[in-house]
């Protein structure tokens, strides 16, 4: 039965105030792009271009390997440099293409724009396919995979995620005020491969303008609802939001179409939309730029490939020397170390925080007060999780549920002692899970990652 909610969760302060109400600024890049083969789930997509060749805005210059990949394509005009190691944004390094941009942006020829009648399941999927669209709310599964469901008369709902629970973004939002006629289309398209399903535009509680904007678009369209949600984080996590819409439960050895539904993020149905109307690949994604230490917070739209240092600078640097500057938000982003890194088709935001708001805390004890227990949405011990891998006893691990971890971060902002439990069970999760034999029925997972 639907609740509007789940179990668990927390409210920290979500910061979103500081670029919400700022309109989305487009940039052009005047730099050289860098892009990562791999900036998916899946098998890293295979060069097709080499160093010396000229290349336009829009022009594939990597094609997906197999179907758990993604295609890659030029968001700039001017000649293939190299390709090779770069760094990223995690620390890691990949083999990317790096293209000096000559600032002209010329781009391929687009065909003719098709209308929503036009279209089948077969023309949709390629079209999603050729554009190298990915899940850009953070897991980054080819979007062609969720389309191709076996049977998609199994498909009851499909969800647009509009739920932006994690701090500082806003993002989604704007995409959501700006261009909402994209957001309902990528869904109305979504439809047209699940010809059974309802349409659900879930929306956070506190964003009644965007319900309002919602209701007066599909008013004359019987299949698509808009649902409010309790404002709560992580409501916009896959488990939770399917739970508070629908009443069905997932875990993680499961995939949302194994209960009836398909889940897809506000900026990947825009994407769709595009991919599919108007034949336009993935070249460009909306990034929040905030944080207490950055000079101008608010949205932009980027080009893929981008220095996430121009990035910065364009967007008026920061107020004052910022203590950390992560790639997402502060509950599930990781910390970035050099600026000289890519925005990716995955990059959602940067914030950069002052001192005071993520000063070096001292672990103490645990005083076994609960609550992370109360906060887990996945209904997991946490305390007993980390006292399991502390001392090394993976059996014990794995019967206490730690595969069911998601890495939302809840457990370690509520843990009073300041214990970093989130990170490390969610380490120790990832590791045990790329192990087939311990992972058992997991294992599944391991195709889509």
């Amino acid at each position: 039965m639907p609740q509007s909610t789940f179990f668990g969760g927390v409210h920290p302060f979500d910061g979103k105030d500081m670029s919400k109400e700022k309109p989305i600024k487009t940039i052009f890049p005047r730099g050289d792009m860098v892009y990562p083969l791999k900036q998916h789930i899946g098998a890293p997509a295979v060069p097709i271009v080499k160093p010396g060749d000229p290349v336009l805005t829009g022009q594939m210059i990597a094609r997906a390997d197999g179907d758990l990949s993604a295609a890659v394509h030029a968001t700039v005009s001017g000649t293939v440099i190299r390709i090779g190691p770069h760094l990223l944004a995690d620390g890691s390094e990949q083999e990317c293409i790096v293209i000096h941009n000559d600032g002209r942006f010329h781009e391929i020829f687009y065909p003719q724009a098709r209308s929503l009648e036009q279209l089948n399941a077969a023309t949709i999927i390629e079209s999603v396919r050729d554009a190298g669209v990915v899940g850009m709310g953070g897991a980054g599964l080819p979007a062609h995979i969720k389309l191709e469901t076996e049977n998609p008369r199994r498909i009851d709902y499909c969800i647009a995620n509009c739920v932006e629970c994690e701090p500082y973004l806003t993002s989604d939002y704007r995409r959501m005020v700006e261009n909402p006629a994209k957001v309902i289309n990528g869904l109305r398209i979504e439809m047209k491969i699940f010809s059974r399903a309802r349409g659900i535009l879930a929306v956070d509680e506190r964003c009644s303008d965007v319900s309002r904007l919602f209701r007066d678009l599909t008013r004359d369209d019987p299949r698509i609802y808009v649902r409010r949600l309790r404002s709560k984080y992580p409501q916009g996590a896959e488990r939770q939001l399917i739970y508070a819409l629908t009443g069905r439960t997932l875990n993680a050895a499961m995939l949302p179409s194994d209960i009836g539904c398909s889940v897809s993020n506000v900026d990947t149905l825009v994407a769709i939309n595009q991919a599919v109307m108007v034949h336009e690949p993935l070249l460009t994604r909306i990034v929040t730029v905030s944080g207490d230490a950055a000079a101008e917070p608010r949205n932009f739209r980027v080009r893929i490939g981008m220095s996430v240092r121009e990035l910065l600078e364009r967007a008026g640097g920061f107020s004052q020397p910022p203590a950390l500057i992560l790639d997402g938000g502060p509950m599930t982003g990781t910390r970035i170390d050099n600026l000289d890194v890519p925005v990716t088709k995955l990059t959602s935001a940067i914030v950069a925080l002052r001192k005071d708001r993520c000063g070096a805390y001292r672990e103490t004890p645990c005083t076994r007060c609960g609550r992370c227990v109360r906060a887990c949405p996945n209904h997991l011990v946490p305390m007993q999780l980390y006292e399991d891998l502390l001392r090394k006893r993976d059996d014990l691990f794995l019967r206490h549920g730690g595969l069911e971890c998601s890495g939302c971060g809840c457990c370690s902002y509520t843990c009073p002692s300041r214990m970093q439990l989130s990170y490390r069970i969610y380490s120790r999760r990832t590791a045990l899970i790329r192990d087939p034999e311990r992972a058992g029925i997991y294992a599944r997972r391991l195709s889509t990652q």
